[in-house]
């Protein structure tokens, strides 16, 4: 589209925006009618760790929402000259599971317990033999579960128990909904009806009446939507939230909420059978959407769905490049004291090619990102580790493919027990941070996983501009149609990216790596011992 279409479409309300709340940036993300982005906001924050639990403040929440969106209206009428009053379709998404907890007045009980957290093991491996299905201890119920064991004063009090997106979702638009891959972090789904799975419901239920609370589970969790539906719209309040100059009119019609793993599955076009994306930022995971469901319950892998409801298997570990990025900071110190400087783009890049020139298997350099528990690896608390054997070459490239090594390793774990069921996976798109580098990430992930790894040119918009496609699909879609032949029809047709296919020599070497990576494991725990 042109200048003049785009702002055409702009003034008619053909557009759509999704904003979506990363645990490092909230991004905001304006996609015009060929769906392909034409303004872009963001705003940086952090978790706090706060009485042990990792957070963010509401507080935190809305200065963040806001400044997003102030970016991306000023960015319309810096490259537009028009004021952004309206647009065609409005979608929020966020980091996924967590605990958000308010009364009946809308008063929030505790401060939010965000996924990161490992806190909930007692109830989690309690909810999994009750139910016969893997909860793991960042989902939503295991957090009210370990609450209600511990006999917390607030539980009793819970009106509304929902996500960071669920969350905001309700402040603009009074609705306490989810979308079905969201609320698949909360509580397990059933794929046939797309609604809480009522066999598992009615067995909380008992917990709940067992423990003397005054409600049930659905009294306080959202409804489910699917994508496509009805969100509701936004209010006059949820306007003036989002938008405190006035500026944009309410009435803008609003998707179901996703979460992180449901638009990078959509920015990727991963939402049908056999096809699957890995997620590589300051988390990773990786989503396959199955043909049929597995033969048995892993504590590895979480049952998720697509926006859709289609089941997915989700490996989920909580660290990714954390450990990598402050390695990358201590070299660009070590550059400014010698003197020298190079941005950080640039640094990022060196090092990142640096690691192409390495052993195959790191030289016998291992490293754990470790900065929390992984319940993949059943490790309950991090400690940032690095090892080499004595004889280890301890080159910077070795070094480096160590790091890069370290951010998929753990997914692995998980990845092989896919293996084990026969899951079969015709492509592994990537997006995320790790894969900004051209050609690295994703070869390294590609001979890791040792299948072909395909990043799109779209990639680098990530998860806002999958929540933006959603909140199109929900005004632009067809009369019964799916969201796949959407995205295949009107987004991805044509779609420009690069697959490539494991080398033998990484899938060899890293194959050795993660040898002793396993048998280093039994060092990363005792050093989590280590208070």
């Amino acid at each position: 589209m042109n200048i003049s279409e785009i702002k055409q479409a702009i003034e008619q309300g053909r557009t759509a925006l999704g904003i979506e709340m990363g645990s490092t940036r909230i991004k905001a993300v304006l996609i015009g009618p060929d769906h392909a982005p034409i303004a872009s906001g963001d705003h940086a924050w952090e978790n706090k760790l706060e009485n042990g639990v990792w957070t963010y403040s509401l507080d935190d929440v809305w200065t963040g929402v806001r400044s997003a969106y102030a970016h991306m209206a000023a960015d319309v009428r810096e490259k537009y000259d028009l004021p952004l009053t309206n647009v065609g379709a409005l979608g929020f998404s966020g980091m996924m599971h967590g605990y958000l907890a308010f009364d009946a007045e809308g008063n929030q009980l505790v401060p939010f317990r965000t996924w990161r957290n490992t806190i909930t093991e007692e109830a989690a491996a309690k909810l999994t033999e009750q139910f016969g299905f893997n909860v793991p201890q960042r989902w939503s119920v295991a957090h009210l579960y370990q609450a209600m064991l511990k006999k917390e004063p607030h539980v009793p009090q819970l009106a509304f128990l929902t996500t960071l997106a669920g969350y905001v979702h309700w402040q603009l638009t009074g609705k306490k909904v989810l979308g079905v891959g969201e609320a698949s972090g909360m509580f397990p789904i059933d794929s046939e009806t797309n609604d809480y799975d009522a066999r598992m419901v009615s067995l909380f239920d008992e917990n709940l009446k067992a423990a003397g609370l005054p409600f049930t589970l659905r009294e306080v969790f959202p409804a489910v939507l699917c994508a496509g539906e009805d969100a509701g719209m936004l209010t006059a309040e949820g306007a003036a939230l989002l938008d405190p100059t006035g500026t944009l009119h309410p009435g803008i019609p609003m998707c179901p909420p996703e979460g992180d793993a449901g638009t990078g599955m959509t920015a990727t076009n991963s939402v049908a059978p056999r096809t699957g994306n890995v997620s590589a930022g300051t988390s990773i995971f990786s989503m396959v959407v199955l043909e049929k469901a597995l033969s048995r319950v892993y504590p590895e892998i979480d049952m998720v769905t697509t926006p859709t409801g289609k089941p997915v298997a989700m490996v989920h570990c909580n660290t990714c490049t954390s450990d990598l990025d402050a390695w990358v900071k201590l070299f660009s110190e070590l550059l400014t004291a010698a003197g020298t400087s190079i941005s950080k783009p640039a640094l990022y890049d060196l090092l990142y090619y640096c690691a192409l020139e390495s052993e195959p298997d790191a030289g016998g350099v291992v490293s754990y990102n470790y900065y929390s528990g992984e319940p993949v690896s059943q490790t309950e608390e991090g400690r940032p580790l690095m090892m080499r054997l004595p004889d280890s070459a301890f080159t910077l490239a070795n070094f480096m493919r160590a790091q890069l090594y370290a951010t998929m390793a753990t997914l692995k774990l998980g990845m092989e027990l896919l293996e084990q069921e026969n899951v079969q996976v015709d492509t592994l798109y990537g997006h995320g941070g790790l894969f900004k580098t051209k050609g690295v990430g994703q070869r390294l992930m590609a001979g890791a996983m040792n299948m072909p790894v395909a990043v799109m040119e779209t990639a680098g918009e990530g998860g806002p501009w999958g929540m933006a496609l959603l909140a199109a699909y929900r005004t632009n879609k067809a009369e019964g149609e799916s969201l796949e032949d959407y995205l295949n029809t009107h987004v991805f047709a044509g779609a420009k990216g690069d697959r490539m296919l494991p080398m033998a020599e990484d899938v060899a070497g890293f194959a050795d790596y993660m040898v002793r990576y396993k048998a280093g494991l039994a060092a990363e725990r005792a050093a989590a011992a280590v208070q």
